[in-house]
């Protein structure tokens, strides 16, 4: 492999790329603060509902070892804010239950980001589609790469 140049001094791979991750990130992380975290018992929910697909309340309480009415409360909180929805049960119309909303997933997802993706998106517009498409292949190789266990 080349080595980059920096200071007129040869430095490996590895380390440019240790010196520039975290300038990227503190180019591309998330500036929202905790204002649109959310709690962590609604993000059990929601994360466990992601999974498993549309659910009762009750099976969701006993799948977080929480009491039923906790849970209860959790989705009707979560679902006053658009991001569950409940429907009746097909199979059986005395069952309710609970699914992620179109927003709920939204949510879901960008909770778990690290990277604010309009800040990374403007920037990608900014890039041509070879230098594009080859960051994110490059990256994607050098996790795939991390990954190997040949290498332990």
């Amino acid at each position: 492999m080349d080595s980059l140049r920096q200071d007129d001094e040869d430095v490996s791979d590895s380390d440019a790329f240790c010196t520039a991750f975290p300038q990227a990130y503190l180019a591309f992380h998330r500036r929202d603060g905790r204002r649109n975290e959310l709690t962590n018992a609604s993000r059990a929910v929601l994360t466990h509902l992601a999974g498993s697909g549309p659910i009762t309340v009750g099976e969701a309480a006993r799948h977080l070892d929480r009491a039923q009415s906790v849970v209860s409360d959790i989705v009707t909180q979560l679902e006053s804010h658009g991001l569950l929805e409940r429907e009746a049960d097909p199979d059986d119309r005395r069952r309710t239950l609970v699914w992620l909303t179109d927003a709920g997933q939204t949510r879901l997802r960008d909770d778990a980001d690290v990277l604010d993706r309009a800040l990374v998106g403007r920037a990608m517009d900014r890039l041509d589609d070879t230098t594009r498409r080859g960051l994110i292949d490059g990256l994607t190789a050098l996790i795939a790469a991390a990954r190997r266990k040949d290498d332990r």
